[in-house]
């Protein structure tokens, strides 16, 4: 489908050349004379009334800054809050200041006439990809956001998820404890997104698949020569999180001498790379997991107590699936739906007896061991999952 593009400009010779030059591109494109006319063609039903009804879609923008009546910069004011299309913006009377307050307003570019034929086309192509890019990653962040939806009725998982809404707020430590696959992770993204860090990063380590060797390089980053393949100087984990969340999986796997770091990390607000001497200030909340019973490894010398009471400020305890059989029909079916969207399939349904089949199964993998087993159901299965197809497919 060929793209489409809105020339704005009060001068017909600038516009009639645009047309021609965007054309022969095959792009798609329309004119208007003013930014009032322009409001109209954006907002055909509303008289060009912005904000009352969706505007038409662009796919880039030319706008003049000087026009008579709604100049350049006006019109970028009215239309930035509504739209992620890029707007270039074109004069004949360019000046660095009116460049720079172009661009603070939100524009994409700034080109000066006469307008360069390679310039246009390069500063085109690269709004479109910055366009392309954008809803990409608005169709990531909804994903994402689905992610933190943990599903449970039972008074167990409400208890815990009670609490995490309760904490999340707060500045305060929090444990996740749980059997591996009870959803320590989207707790912790769950946490994390109803706090006031959610518009700051949420950095997830996995403490239990970084070697040793390398963990500390991992969390507190390295400088460039400080070990034979440090070819230039790295962030940590601990830095690329500052303003947000550090999520710590699987802490309990964590060295000794890293607990160490961390330990001094969470007491002073401060960090040093590997191979450096330079003290740099951190500002992370911590949320960290584990599937191990610390007090245990406490006992056993592999876990600092210091450090265990540094991070447990707040403990939540996730109930395996087993403790919440309760749960399972509501898991199953959010599953099913999220699992037929993903593969492009039509919704099945699953019969009362198949929910009753899978109930009476003993789930040592817990949710995560469900949802791969629903959507093995899901892709071997047609129309209605019976309780014939869960005694073949659910144990294989």
């Amino acid at each position: 489908m060929s793209q489409k593009i809105l020339i704005i400009d009060d001068e017909r010779a600038v516009r009639a050349s645009l047309r021609d030059i965007l054309e022969y591109e095959n792009y798609l494109v329309e004119e208007a004379e003013t930014a009032e006319k322009a409001l109209e063609i954006l907002n055909p039903n509303t008289k060009g009334e912005l904000g009352k009804a969706k505007i038409q879609t662009f796919d880039v923008i030319f706008c003049d800054i000087k026009m008579p009546k709604i100049d350049g910069l006006e019109f970028l004011e009215l239309l930035k809050p509504l739209t992620d299309t890029p707007v270039i913006m074109i004069s004949g009377h360019g000046t660095i200041d009116i460049a720079v307050e172009a661009l603070k307003k939100g524009a994409y570019d700034f080109i000066e006439k006469p307008l360069d034929l390679n310039r246009l086309l390069i500063s085109v192509r690269n709004a479109l990809e910055k366009k392309n890019l954008v809803a990409e990653t608005k169709i990531l962040k909804t994903k994402i956001g689905k992610f933190d939806e943990i599903i449970g009725k039972s008074p167990e998982m409400k208890r815990v998820l009670d609490m995490a809404d309760k904490v999340a707020p707060t500045e305060a430590r929090v444990l996740i404890c749980g059997e591996s696959g009870t959803g320590k992770e989207l707790l912790a993204r769950r946490i994390h997104n109803h706090s006031l860090r959610a518009n700051f990063p949420l950095i997830e380590v996995n403490c239990a698949a970084i070697p040793s060797e390398l963990i500390e390089s991992e969390l507190f980053g390295h400088e460039k020569g400080s070990f034979t393949s440090a070819i230039k100087q790295r962030k940590g984990f601990f830095e690329q999180a500052d303003g947000g969340t550090l999520f710590l999986d699987e802490i309990g796997d964590m060295s000794l001498s890293a607990q160490a770091k961390v330990l001094r990390a969470l007491q002073e607000n401060k960090i040093t790379r590997v191979g450096g001497e330079k003290d740099i200030s951190v500002n992370v909340r911590v949320i960290a997991a584990t599937n191990k019973d610390l007090p245990a490894e406490i006992n056993a010398g592999n876990f600092r107590e210091d450090l265990f009471h540094r991070i447990s400020v707040i403990i939540l305890k996730l109930p395996n699936l087993n403790s919440r059989i309760s749960d399972l029909p509501d898991l199953v079916n959010h599953f099913i739906n999220e699992i037929c969207k993903y593969q492009g399939k039509t919704n099945l349904t699953i019969s009362d007896k198949a929910l009753q089949e899978l109930s009476k199964q003993t789930w040592t993998g817990n949710v995560r061991e469900l949802r791969n087993i629903v959507e093995r159901l899901v892709i071997l299965c047609d129309k209605t999952i019976s309780d014939a197809d869960v005694k073949r497919y659910a144990k294989l």
